[in-house]
């Protein structure tokens, strides 16, 4: 009689555990994402030199982001952002490289900054297909296309870098990564050892299975006090990615502040010299 109540408490035990893991599986979007609906102003993010343009995604979306076109010789940034806020979030980042005359496009999410939709992998994807794509029709060659990805806008631009490497099109001119991960699954699993992660979850962002096959020059960021995404991930993808790559990690920089460390500086020279005139 004594081993019924002990029974119980683990039936209650196993059972609310089943829940907590279906709870994952069910609400995981919402904790992978995190948009600001707001709408954001070039002026306000301190780019008021950006315009507000307008591109469709194949599955009907119309989406707004800003863009500035690139100077003489210059080539062009597709800032793919992270899982939080919307791309203004990001106007200070893209400041040094308007400074240097370089082209950027801010490329906005479904569901963030004011946008239709929710954000998911492949929705992501066909949003950075579509970025892509308004570039092409204002005339910029693939060659001259910078895909830059922060955080988890990481797994966006390794997987449109691997599209133009193995469509047929042409390689992108450089992929810039920073604060990366080698796939989503690895960093769920790291942060919740507890459960079954790598099976639970279904935005997977598997770059480390499709950077082999970028054919252009990988620079990679990376604080070594980076809580969120720990550096041991960034370093797994580095050793993927194929030659020419570069590194830059920084031993006092986390997360988000590898910017006041210098990271802008670091861009600016790489690309001076892998992507020139």
């Amino acid at each position: 009689m004594a081993g019924r109540p002990m029974l119980q408490l683990i039936a209650v035990i196993v059972g609310a555990y089943v829940v907590f893991m279906g709870g994952l599986h069910v609400f995981q979007r919402n904790m992978m994402y995190f948009p600001s609906t707001a709408e954001p102003h070039p002026a306000r993010s301190g780019v008021p030199e950006m315009t507000p343009v307008d591109y469709t995604t194949a599955d009907g979306l119309t989406l707004t982001s800003w863009y500035r076109e690139a100077g003489q010789g210059k080539p062009t940034i597709v800032y793919f952002h992270g899982n939080a806020g919307h791309m203004g979030y990001r106007g200070f980042k893209v400041r040094p490289y308007l400074d240097d005359g370089l082209g950027v496009l801010l490329a906005a999410y479904r569901g963030f900054g004011g946008n239709p939709g929710r954000p998911s992998e492949q929705g992501l994807y066909a949003d950075g297909r579509a970025a892509l794509a308004y570039l092409a029709g204002r005339g910029v060659p693939s060659g001259r296309v910078v895909l830059y990805g922060e955080s988890l806008g990481t797994g966006v631009a390794v997987h449109l870098a691997h599209e133009a490497a193995t469509a047929g099109g042409g390689p992108v001119g450089a992929v810039v990564l920073e604060a990366p991960y080698d796939s989503m699954g690895a960093v769920a699993a790291h942060h919740y050892p507890y459960v079954p992660a790598r099976t639970l979850i279904k935005d997977r962002y598997d770059s480390a299975a499709k950077i082999g096959t970028v054919a252009a020059p990988v620079l990679i960021l990376h604080g070594e006090r980076d809580r969120t995404i720990p550096i041991k991930f960034g370093r797994r993808l580095f050793d993927a990615a194929q030659e020419p790559k570069e590194s830059w990690w920084h031993p006092r920089a986390g997360h988000e502040d590898l910017y006041d460390y210098g990271a802008d500086e670091a861009v600016i020279d790489f690309l001076g010299r892998r992507v020139g005139p």
